[in-house]
């Protein structure tokens, strides 16, 4: 702009002699220059002609309507619901204000600054938040997914496009490997369950990915869901893809598919709770004592109370499609909990709703996130004993990779193809 504006200055002297014409002709010479528009090169050149020196405009104060208590209270609240965006912390903030003050966690807290943080939108959230998200930075972990056995063709495939009506009762469900980077050896799996319609997130940890073990593990995660599951759906893992989860799909009346092989989007929904339940609880250490296992099943009930009742999730209305430009659309962030009792009030039972309830309202979320801490620093300390994880090539990589298999040659024009038949 410093650039633009030299520029036009230095024709300011020929421009109030100039005819009409020449004045066209600056005006050309200006716009091939800085690219503005005649009109507006035309109103710059007017406007220096009147004040050719102006003074540069006073800096505007700062107006600050929260004050530095409100923005702590956000911050707390912010970290007691483990760190949600704007969008989805600001629905949440009443319900998360009422139950610290029911619990006597905000005896101290006047009522105004209750009320600032209750009127902040979700851009001012995501403001506000900026200096607590720094130092915030995601891992990334290895797949396991292994091709299962040709019983694929007994189950039927269901794409991305396939889940849009649906209600609750049809899981998506997923291992997550605790390897901590070398996947040699036996380590643990947790494996994450997630209802398409509402949301609602159940975890189990398991000692390995065998074909029983998985199918024990997931006969106690289904029980933990406040409705009927009607249908699973899984990838091509050989842990899901065997007689095994069909046997037992077939005997409790479960309707099981399974997605495309290399296509993680028809699991979109438990692949995305691999990282904001799993990962973000217990990261992307290697587990695979006793010790850590029954840690790691004390850990994902508290989790589930945070997740399902407390922490606000948003559901994909529409998208939209214009060249390399995709518009999404989402809904109002609520919890699992409310979207069952809003949107589909008759598939609770009455006895479990109050149950739910009474839960909600009952749960110190702060109590809560203390707990859920102890377990996660337990975790962290045994996992500092162990050291870092050296990365190790699997112990059967030479067979992995093909190297001692001799490769195909072709005949010499003088060899026999045909080996010779010896009576010996």
């Amino acid at each position: 702009m410093a650039a633009r504006k030299a520029i036009t200055k230095a024709q300011l002297a020929k421009w109030p002699k100039a005819t009409k014409t020449e004045k066209g002709q600056i005006l050309d010479a200006v716009c091939a220059v800085t690219g503005w528009h005649r009109d507006h090169a035309r109103k710059a050149i007017r406007t220096m002609l009147a004040n050719p020196d102006p003074r540069p405009r006073r800096p505007r104060t700062p107006l600050q309507r929260y004050d530095q208590a409100a923005v702590d209270l956000l911050t707390r609240c912010w970290a007691i619901l483990d760190g949600p965006c704007g969008k989805r912390l600001r629905p949440a903030l009443p319900e998360t204000l009422a139950n610290l003050t029911r619990h006597g966690h905000l005896d101290n807290t006047p009522s105004e600054i209750i009320e600032q943080v209750q009127a902040m939108s979700a851009a001012t959230i995501d403001r506000r938040l900026a200096p607590a998200r720094v130092g915030l930075v995601a891992g990334k972990g290895m797949s396991h997914t292994r091709p299962g056995s040709l019983l694929k063709t007994s189950i039927p495939l269901k794409t991305w496009a396939q889940w849009n009506d649906t209600v609750p009762g049809f899981i998506q469900i997923d291992l997550v490997g605790h390897e901590g980077g070398d996947n040699n050896g036996q380590f643990h799996y947790s494996l994450d369950a997630t209802d398409i319609a509402t949301g609602w997130t159940e975890t189990i940890t398991v000692r390995s990915k065998g074909e029983r073990i998985v199918s024990a593990g997931l006969d106690q995660l289904h029980l933990r869901f406040p409705f009927h599951i009607a249908g699973i759906h899984s990838d091509n893992g050989s842990e899901f893809i065997n007689h095994h989860l069909l046997r037992w799909c077939t005997t409790r009346h479960i309707t099981f598919s399974r997605g495309r092989a290399s296509h993680s989007n028809d699991q979109a929904h438990v692949e995305e709770k691999n990282w904001s339940v799993v990962r973000r609880n217990v990261g992307y250490y290697r587990y695979d004592t006793a010790r850590e296992l029954d840690l790691l099943n004390q850990l994902w009930p508290l989790v589930s109370l945070q997740v399902n009742l407390f922490l606000p999730q948003q559901k994909l209305i529409s998208k939209t499609r214009t060249g390399a430009k995709v518009s999404k659309r989402y809904d109002t962030a609520t919890t699992p909990l409310n979207r069952l009792r809003h949107h589909y009030p008759d598939i609770l039972d009455p006895h479990d709703q109050t149950h739910l309830e009474t839960l909600h309202h009952d749960t110190d979320l702060l109590d809560l996130k203390n707990r859920i801490a102890d377990i996660q620093g337990n975790l962290t300390e045994l996992a500092r004993r162990r050291g870092q994880t050296q990365r190790r090539a699997k112990t059967n990589h030479v067979y992995l990779s093909r190297t001692k298999m001799s490769t195909r040659k072709r005949a010499k024009p003088d060899e026999s193809t045909t080996p010779n038949t010896r009576a010996s």
